[in-house]
C-alpha cells in the first residue's frame, strides 16, 4: 500500500514515515507545488493532506483531485480546525479530518479504515476460496496454515485482491510496491521476483493458482476463483 505524506513541518514528517514505513510505501511532499506534481501523476491509496503549505492552499489540491476525478483516499491531517475548513474539506472529498495533534495509533488506525473501506467495501477479511486474507491484521492463511509474506509480497497480494478479474499492469505494480522509485527501474525484474515469489508461497501451503499472467502486460486474480 502506498501513502503520500503532504507535510512541510519536517520533524512531522520524519515522525509520520518512521510509524508507517513499517506497513505502507511512503512518499513526502513538503509545497504545494510538490504535492500537485505528486497527486497528479500517481496514485495512492491514501494521502495524508496538510492545508497550510508554502505555495499554496491544501484545500486547492482536493479541488484539483475532485476535478480531475481521482479516487485517492484522503485525509487532512491540519493544525486548522474551524469547522468551516472541515466543512469545505469533506466537501471537496476528503473522507476524513484529523486535527494537529494527534496520537500515532489513531492516524494508523484511520488510514487502515479507509484502505478497508475502498478496497474491500469496509471488510476485514478478503476470502479467496481457501485463501483468508486479514486486511488489518496483514496477515494470509489457507485453513489454519499461516503464509509468511514480506510486506511487498502482502502488498502485491491486496492489490491483485482489489481488483479482481482486472489485469493489473507491471508499471502499476512497480510503482505500488516502490513508490516513485520505480521510476529508476531499467526492467521489471523486481515484480517478476515478488509475484514468482507469492505464487511460490501459495502453492506450497496448497493455495489455488489464483494470480494469472497475462504475458506481455501484467497480472490478474481470476474471477472464475472468486
Amino acid at each position: 500500500m502506498k501513502l503520500l505524506i503532504v507535510e512541510d513541518e519536517p520533524e512531522m514528517a520524519a515522525s509520520l514515515v518512521a510509524y508507517l514505513r513499517p506497513q505502507y510505501v511512503c512518499e513526502v511532499a513538503t509545497t504545494f507545488d510538490q504535492a500537485q506534481e505528486k497527486m497528479l501523476l500517481y496514485d495512492y491509496d491514501c494521502i495524508l493532506l496538510d492545508l497550510t503549505l508554502p505555495g499554496g492552499d491544501g484545500l486547492a489540491l482536493l479541488g484539483e483531485l475532485q476535478r480531475r476525478q481521482k479516487a485517492d483516499g484522503v485525509i487532512i491531517t491540519s493544525a486548522r480546525n474551524a469547522l468551516d475548513d472541515r466543512i469545505e474539506g469533506l466537501r471537496l472529498g476528503a473522507d476524513d479530518y484529523l486535527p494537529k495533534p494527534f496520537h500515532l495509533p489513531e492516524l494508523g488506525a484511520r488510514i487502515a479504515a479507509l484502505v478497508r473501506r475502498r478496497r474491500f467495501g469496509g471488510q476485514n477479511t478478503v476470502r479467496l476460496r481457501n485463501l483468508v486474507v486479514d486486511v488489518p491484521a496483514r496477515t494470509a492463511a489457507v485453513g489454519a496454515v499461516p503464509i509468511t509474506l514480506t510486506r511487498s509480497e502482502f502488498d502485491l497480494l491486496l492489490l491483485l485482491l482489489a481488483n479482481p478479474g482486472r489485469v493489473v499492469s507491471k508499471g502499476a505494480i512497480a510503482e505500488h510496491l516502490s513508490g516513485d522509485a520505480a521510476e529508476a527501474f531499467d526492467n521489471y525484474e523486481t515484480v517478476y521476483a515478488h509475484v514468482k515469489n507469492l505464487k511460490r508461497k501459495l502453492a506450497e501451503v496448497g493455495a489455488g493458482d489464483y494470480v494469472g499472467t497475462v504475458y506481455g502486460v501484467g497480472y490478474v486474480i481470476k474471477v472464475s476463483d472468486l
